[in-house]
C-alpha cells in the first residue's frame, strides 16, 4: 500500500514540475519579448507608440523605456522565485526516487 501512495506522490511531483516548467518558459518568451522591445526602443527616435487595446497612441519614449524596465524586473523575479520552485521539487523528486528504489531493493 505504501509503494502505491509513493508511486503517486512522485508522479504528483511530476505533474507539478512539468506545470512549473511550463510557466518558466512562458515567462522566459515573455522577458525576451520585453529586452527585445527595450533594445528597440533605446534604438529608436523621439516617436513612440504604444498598443492599447485596438488603438495605437504616440507615447513619450521615457515614459515606455520605464514601463518596460518595471516589466522586466518584475518578470526576471517570477522567473528567480519559479527557479526555486523548480529545485526545491526536482531535489524532492530526486530524493522520493532514491528512497523508493532502495525500499524497493530491500524488499527483495
Amino acid at each position: 500500500m505504501a509503494t502505491e501512495e509513493t508511486i503517486q506522490e512522485i508522479q504528483t511531483l511530476e505533474q507539478n514540475l512539468q506545470n512549473i516548467l511550463m510557466q518558466k518558459q512562458a515567462f522566459e518568451m515573455e522577458l525576451s519579448e520585453t529586452k527585445s522591445s527595450l533594445d528597440e526602443i533605446k534604438n529608436s527616435k523621439d516617436e513612440v507608440y504604444k498598443l492599447i487595446g485596438q488603438v495605437m497612441i504616440k507615447t513619450k519614449k521615457e515614459k515606455i523605456q520605464e514601463e518596460l524596465e518595471n516589466k522586466n524586473k518584475i518578470i526576471e523575479l517570477r522567473v528567480k522565485a519559479i527557479q526555486k520552485q523548480e529545485n526545491f521539487l526536482r531535489e524532492k523528486l530526486e530524493k522520493m526516487k532514491e528512497e523508493f528504489l532502495k525500499d524497493r531493493e530491500s524488499n527483495s
